[in-house]
């Protein structure tokens, strides 16, 4: 076990506290959670931001939140209209979590994000790195919000080499963490050692010339960034083959719902046959969408056909396909279609 008394001989707490406060005030991103911290915001920003690029979030966070602005809207909202605004940031049973845990907090504790950690991190889809982020962002209370910048962060400067895939890994930095942060000022260190392994201490190439905390950093001493942290990759992604079938009828299109659970559960898409079943597509072939989950790759060729196999689809037009939830991958597929109806576009463009 990491001797923590050893790690922090000869290192300056308040030093290193000084300097990320400082740097981070002053160099922080203007963000659009940030501009008004209060806990429904921060935690609906935390659940975005899991697996997902900042630039890639704050359109959908500004169109999720004028749709939603309070926790009480959000809880009253059918699960379906939820879904659809996120449509497209992908890992959906985030949004279901976060909706059930929200209709929670409005039903027990009147609209009030609870700060007692004991009550908030029973609520549904909540683990240790979201309830770390909005304690210590909206309450200040200093509680270690660990994710893959602030262990590269604390990896780097004090030449820890725990494998940072392992859960175990993540527990010890929760320690360094609480051992670091200077209680008075959580939301500052939290967010600023974020920020610090978000735009310098990247994963290649960091900028340590512009690092508030190089000083004392065990990897730019001894010229290990590149070394550090230590992550074993993960196994090979399951491939999967489907053939998409695109079937217009008298001005609408066939989508078919995929199941209520599972990958992508309850959203529409073009029906899929899944490749090597021996049943040949009798339709004009349009080319090959790739998609990557987190697990999975597919790699679906798209048909245009007269006639579908017997399933459980319903025809659509534009306007109805526009009211409904799909993935990125019939995203893509709709574009290699060539779907031009404009309410589908203009809603797809988020």
């Amino acid at each position: 076990m990491l001797d923590l008394d050893k790690l922090f001989t000869n290192y300056t707490i308040p030093e290193f506290n000084e300097n990320l406060v400082t740097w981070f005030n002053r160099e922080k991103r203007d963000l659009p959670w940030r501009h008004n911290k209060n806990p429904y915001r921060v935690w609906v920003s935390e659940v975005m931001l899991q697996q997902t690029r900042v630039d890639t979030v704050i359109p959908y966070f500004n169109r999720f939140m004028e749709r939603f602005p309070t926790m009480e809207s959000l809880a009253e909202a059918e699960p379906e209209d939820v879904v659809k605004y996120w449509e497209g940031l992908g890992y959906y049973s985030r949004v279901r979590n976060l909706h059930q845990a929200v209709r929670e907090v409005v039903a027990v504790y009147d609209g009030i994000v609870p700060e007692e950690k004991e009550r908030f991190e029973k609520l549904k889809g909540v683990g240790p790195y979201t309830t770390g982020a909005v304690l210590s962002i909206a309450y200040n209370q200093p509680e270690p919000a660990v994710d893959g910048n602030v262990m590269r962060v604390m990896s780097r400067q004090f030449g820890i080499y725990d494998d940072i895939a392992l859960p175990k890994t993540r527990k010890l930095f929760e320690r360094v963490v609480r051992r670091l942060m200077d209680p008075s000022h959580a939301s500052d260190f939290n967010e600023g050692v974020m920020e610090l392994g978000a735009t310098v201490c990247t994963p290649k190439n960091p900028m340590c010339s512009l690092c508030p905390v190089q000083e004392h950093c065990y990897a730019y001493t001894h010229n290990v960034q590149e070394e550090l942290p230590v992550k074993t990759k993960k196994g090979a992604s399951r491939i999967e083959m489907y053939d998409a079938l695109y079937c217009r009828r008298d001005g609408k299109t066939a989508y078919v719902k995929r199941p209520d659970a599972g990958l992508l559960a309850g959203m529409w898409q073009y029906p899929l046959t899944e490749r090597g079943t021996g049943e040949q597509v009798n339709g004009t072939y349009v080319g090959q969408v790739k998609h990557v989950f987190s697990h999975i790759v597919w790699y679906l060729d798209l048909y245009v056909v007269e006639t579908l196999p017997e399933g459980d689809w319903v025809w659509l037009d534009g306007e109805e396909r526009a009211k409904l939830t799909v993935s990125v991958a019939q995203q893509k597929l709709e574009q290699m279609a060539g779907v031009d109806d404009e309410t589908v576009r203009r809603n797809d463009d988020v």
